[in-house]
């Protein structure tokens, strides 16, 4: 069973989740305005993606970090 987070290592995680969220909601606006332009810079738009795709694993990371683990 991992050590149960500090106040400050929880506030620090929640700052970075919110940050995280959003550059990625910056990243999808990117995208969405690169799309509505035509047929721009596929690559890229394909790196925007990728970002966003690792971008999407942190947050994914971090929230469970601030989750305790329930045991059913």
């Amino acid at each position: 069973m991992p050590p149960k987070i500090s106040d400050e290592e929880r506030d620090a995680l929640e700052a970075e989740l919110e940050r995280l969220r959003q550059e990625h909601r910056d990243l999808d606006a990117a995208i969405d305005a690169l799309a509505a332009v035509g047929p721009g810079d596929q690559l890229q738009v394909q790196r925007l993606k990728k970002r966003k795709l690792a971008l999407r694993d942190r947050l994914s990371f971090v929230e469970d970090q601030l989750t305790p683990d329930i045991i059913a």
